[in-house]
């Protein structure tokens, strides 16, 4: 395993370090040689409105994202489960968004929102309802992402969970037939304990997914308007390669890397314990 643990220390631990160790120092094009200066780029972001906004708004975008994915998917992958006729077509329409590049996404969903013509707000009138500028409006537009961030990532833990579901030994549902259990409690009784390590590593996936979205970010919103939809990575994307402040962009990484860890931790010492591997 020497060969695999020399290409995670080159491609993964390398970098995280080498980022910590360029977050102690000034260094942008304005001045190319690098001056240490400490903890200073870390206090520039507790110092900085534009920051906060930013960790504000990838939290909101993580609460909207993880939930509704991990109850869709978790939905859905219960109802595919079953044996119906065309089960391999539905299996396909469900995961296909999770194949298509992301610019062809932000492309249809960009026309979606778009307001006057946009296929939403076309089928809003007939329901009455007001012309919407979804990606426009500064409470609307971090939630439209959240949308498209759930449809794009839904199909990919839909089939993790489908995975999971299909390792679960049925006679143990032959069993809860037995004693008279009903469609309910089999699921929270057998089902969702016996699930609980797929459920345990796709919440870990899908809240470190939620802090590393940029693509709709970039292709949809540029973090507009007013920064409402600048989430953690297109921040550090702007700082490191339009302003060329990499001592920072460093900086915010290193934030973005405890804040991970942070909650990874978190997650193991109070989910863990729930976690039934037998």
């Amino acid at each position: 395993i020497l060969p695999t643990f020399f290409f995670l220390f080159i491609f993964t631990h390398y970098p995280i370090l080498k980022t910590f160790h360029l977050s102690l120092f000034k260094w942008n094009l304005a001045t190319p040689k690098r001056e240490f200066v400490g903890l200073a780029n870390y206090l520039q972001a507790w110092s900085t409105p534009l920051f906060w906004q930013v960790l504000q708004n990838n939290v909101v975008f993580a609460l909207g994202t993880v939930p509704l994915t991990l109850a869709l998917a978790l939905a859905l992958a219960l109802l595919i489960n079953q044996k119906i006729r065309g089960l391999a077509i539905y299996r396909a329409l469900l995961f296909y968004p999770t194949m298509i590049p992301m610019a062809a996404a932000a492309m249809i969903w960009l026309w979606i929102l778009t307001p006057n013509y946009g296929l939403l707000n076309y089928y809003g009138r007939w329901l009455g309802l007001p012309d919407i500028h979804w990606l426009g409006h500064s409470r609307l537009a971090l939630w439209a992402l959240v949308l498209v961030g759930v449809w794009k990532r839904l199909g990919y833990y839909m089939v993790i969970f489908l995975a999971g579901l299909q390792v679960i030994p049925e006679h143990l549902y032959e069993a809860a037939l037995i004693e008279g259990a009903r469609p309910w409690h089999r699921f929270w009784r057998v089902t969702f304990p016996l699930l609980s390590p797929t459920t345990f590593f796709v919440a870990i996936m899908a809240v470190i997914d939620s802090f590393q979205a940029i693509d709709q970010v970039y292709l949809m919103t540029a973090g507009g308007p007013g920064n409402a939809t600048n989430l953690f990575i297109f921040y550090i994307y702007q700082n490191a390669f339009r302003f060329f402040d990499f001592g920072y962009a460093s900086a915010v990484s290193g934030i973005l890397f405890l804040i991970l860890l942070a909650l990874t931790v978190l997650a193991f010492r109070m989910l863990h314990r729930r976690v039934h591997y037998a």
